[in-house]
C-alpha cells in the first residue's frame, strides 16, 4: 500500500490565505483519520505555541488509523544535536513519527547555511542518530533534492546515503521549488534506487509548474512508497501536490491502494470539510472532488451521459464521493430539461410543449444575463411555477430604500421599507441594515417571519455581483450603466442554495435574488413536510 503522508496542517497552513487555529487542526486531523491517511503532520512543535499545543491535545484523541508526525530541521550548525531546541521539542512532542528536513542542494549549504559541504553531512547524520531512539518512525525530507541532483548529483546522493545510514526509515525526495518535469523526477528516482537499492523512498512535490500531482505519480511508478501532499493542494506559493488527485489517480487508474478499503468514497467530503475549516471556497473545477468535476452543460454531452455516463465521465463520480450534475444554460438542449425535470419529480417526453416552452424561456433569460448553471434554486422555482406546483407565499407590493451616507457617528445608515401581501393581508414594515441589500433582507424577514417562522433559521452565506457590459435594446449599458448579475447563496440547517437576479439596478437585481431565496426556502420546507406526511400514512 502507498503511504499517504498529509501535511495540510503544516505545509498547507503556509498558504497565504490560511491560518489554522489549534482547534482547526484538531478537527482536520480527525477528518483525515476518518479518510484513512497513513500520517498526519501536525506542524513544528518547537516553532510556536499553537503547534506545541496541538501535539499536547492530539494525544487525547484515539485515532483509528493515522499516525501523527512532528516536523523539524537538522540541528543548527553552531550547536550539537543534543543541545538543539528544535530537536528536543520534536522528542517532547511524543509524536510516533518524526520528520526532519536537511539541505541537499550544495548552493543552499554554501550560500544559505554558509558551512562546508562536509559539515552539512554531519548535521544530517547527528540529527537523525539523536532522534532515532525516540521515534517509532523517522523520516528524512531531502529539501531541494531534485535541483541539487541536477546541479551536483554526487553530493545530493551523498546526503541521502548519510541519512539512510543514520537510520532514516524513508528518504523523501523533495521538489521544493516545484520546477521539475516528470521525466526529470523519473530519472532522479531511478538513480537513487540504483545507488541505495534497499532504501525506502518518498516524494514531496510543489506545484509551481502545475505538475505536482503528475510528478508524485511518476515517482510512485518508479518506486516511491510514500507520497507527501495536502488536501486541495494548499501550500506555499502555488501549493503542494493535491492529495485528492494523487489518491484518486493511484487507486482508480493504477490500482495502487492508498486508503483502507471503502474509504475512497469519503474523498469529496474531506476536501469540502478542509476548505470550510480553512474558510476558503471549494474550487469548483478541482478534478475528482470539485462541484464541476462531473457536471454537464452542453446539450450533446447531456444527451450522451443520459444514455451512458461513461461517454463523458472518466470514472463513476460516486467512487470518490462526488455526484453527477446537469446544469442549464443557453447551450442546453431538451435533454438537459428532461434530466432536470426528472430530478424535480416530473416525467416528461421530448417534444412536450412544456419542454419546448421552458427551453425557450431558459435561452431568453440566459441571453438577458441570468445564469442558471450557478443558480439552480432559481431554476427549480421557475420549473415549478410554470407547472403550477409552487405556492405564492407572498407578493412584494413596494420597496423603498433610504440611504444616509453620513451620520454623526460617521457610519453610513440605510433603511428599507417594504409592503408585502401575505394571504390577503398587507404587511408594512421597515428595518435598518449595513447597506441597502442587508436592510432590504432584514425588512423582508421582519415582515414575513410572523407568517413563516422557519425563515429565522435561514442566513445569507455569500453575495456576488458580476457586471454584464453589453448593448441591450440599443441602449448604452456600459460602465456604470451596465447590467449586473447578482448571485446569492443562502442556507439553513439542512441545505445550501443559490439564486440569481439581473438588472441595471443592483438593488433590483438583489431584490430578485433575495425574493427567490426566501421562496425557495419556503418551497423546500413544504416539500419536506409533504414527504413526511406521505411516509406517515
Amino acid at each position: 500500500m502507498i503511504q499517504i503522508y498529509d501535511t495540510t496542517l503544516r505545509d498547507g497552513n503556509q498558504s497565504e490565505e490560511i491560518s489554522f487555529s489549534t482547534d482547526d487542526k484538531l478537527r482536520i486531523a480527525t477528518k483525515l483519520d476518518e479518510l484513512g491517511v497513513a500520517y498526519i503532520e501536525g506542524g513544528w512543535p518547537g516553532a510556536n505555541p499553537k503547534d506545541k499545543r496541538f501535539f499536547q491535545e492530539i494525544r487525547q484523541y484515539a485515532l483509528s488509523h493515522a499516525r501523527i508526525a512532528a516536523f523539524g530541521s537538522t540541528h543548527a550548525a553552531k550547536t550539537s544535536a543534543d543541545k538543539d531546541t528544535n530537536l528536543t521539542e520534536l522528542i517532547a512532542s511524543q509524536a510516533p513519527a518524526l520528520t526532519i528536513f536537511g539541505k541537499t542542494w550544495d548552493i543552499h549549504v554554501t550560500d544559505a547555511l554558509k558551512i562546508p559541504l562536509e559539515r552539512n553531512l554531519e548535521l544530517i547524520a547527528h540529527s537523525l542518530r539523536f532522534l532515532r531512539p525516540h521515534a517509532a518512525e523517522l523520516f528524512y525530507d531531502a529539501e531541494h533534492f531534485f535541483d541539487g541532483f541536477k546541479a551536483n548529483p554526487a553530493y545530493a546522493l551523498a546526503c541521502l546515503r548519510t541519512a539512510h545510514e543514520a537510520g532514516a526509515d524513508v528518504l523523501v525526495l523533495c521538489d521544493t521549488n516545484g520546477g521539475c518535469l516528470p521525466h526529470e523526477i523519473a530519472a532522479a528516482v531511478d538513480a537513487v534506487r540504483r545507488e541505495l537499492p534497499d532504501a525506502k523512498l518518498g516524494i514531496h512535490t510543489h506545484n509551481d509548474s502545475e505538475l505536482a500531482v503528475a510528478n508524485s505519480i511518476v515517482a510512485v511508478q518508479h518506486g516511491a512508497i510514500q507520497v507527501q501532499g495536502t488536501i486541495n493542494g494548499y501550500g506555499e506559493r502555488c501549493g503542494n501536490a493535491n492529495l485528492c488527485s494523487v489518491i484518486a489517480n493511484l487507486e482508480l487508474k493504477l490500482g495502487m491502494p492508498c486508503l483502507p478499503e471503502g474509504r475512497l468514497c469519503r474523498l469529496t467530503d474531506t476536501a469540502e470539510f478542509v476548505a470550510d475549516v480553512a474558510n476558503l471556497r471549494s474550487f469548483a473545477r478541482q478534478p475528482f472532488t470539485g462541484k464541476s468535476a462531473f457536471t454537464h452543460k452542453g446539450g450533446v454531452h447531456v444527451a450522451a451521459v443520459r444514455k451512458n455516463p461513461r461517454t463523458y465521465e472518466h470514472i463513476p463520480p460516486e467512487a470518490v464521493g462526488n455526484r453527477q450534475r446537469i446544469v442549464l444554460s443557453d447551450q442546453s438542449g431538451q435533454s438537459n430539461i428532461l434530466y432536470k425535470a426528472r430530478q424535480y419529480g416530473f416525467e416528461l417526453d421530448k417534444g412536450d410543449p412544456f419542454v419546448l416552452e421552458l427551453l425557450t424561456e431558459l435561452k431568453n433569460r440566459e441571453d438577458a444575463g441570468y445564469e442558471y448553471a450557478a443558480a439552480e434554486a432559481s431554476y427549480e422555482l421557475l420549473v415549478n411555477r410554470v407547472l403550477g406546483r409552487a405556492r405564492t407565499y407572498f407578493r412584494i407590493a413596494a420597496i423603498r430604500i433610504l440611504d444616509s451616507l453620513f451620520t454623526e457617528d460617521g457610519e453610513p445608515f440605510t433603511e428599507a421599507t417594504v409592503m408585502l401581501r401575505v394571504g390577503g393581508l398587507l404587511e408594512h414594515t421597515a428595518a435598518t441594515g449595513r447597506g441597502p441589500v442587508n436592510a432590504m433582507d432584514n425588512a423582508l424577514r421582519k415582515g414575513l417571519e410572523k407568517f413563516y417562522p422557519a425563515l429565522a433559521e435561514m442566513q445569507l452565506l455569500d453575495f456576488k455581483v458580476r457586471v454584464l457590459s453589453r448593448p441591450k435594446n440599443g441602449n448604452d449599458t456600459s460602465g456604470t450603466a451596465s447590467f449586473v448579475r447578482v448571485l446569492i447563496e443562502s442556507g439553513d440547517r439542512k441545505a445550501r442554495w443559490t439564486t440569481v437576479g439581473v438588472s441595471y439596478n443592483i438593488i433590483e437585481a438583489s431584490r430578485q435574488a433575495l425574493e427567490d431565496s426566501i421562496n425557495y426556502k419556503l418551497f423546500k420546507d413544504d416539500q419536506r413536510k409533504l414527504t413526511q406526511a406521505i411516509r406517515e400514512l
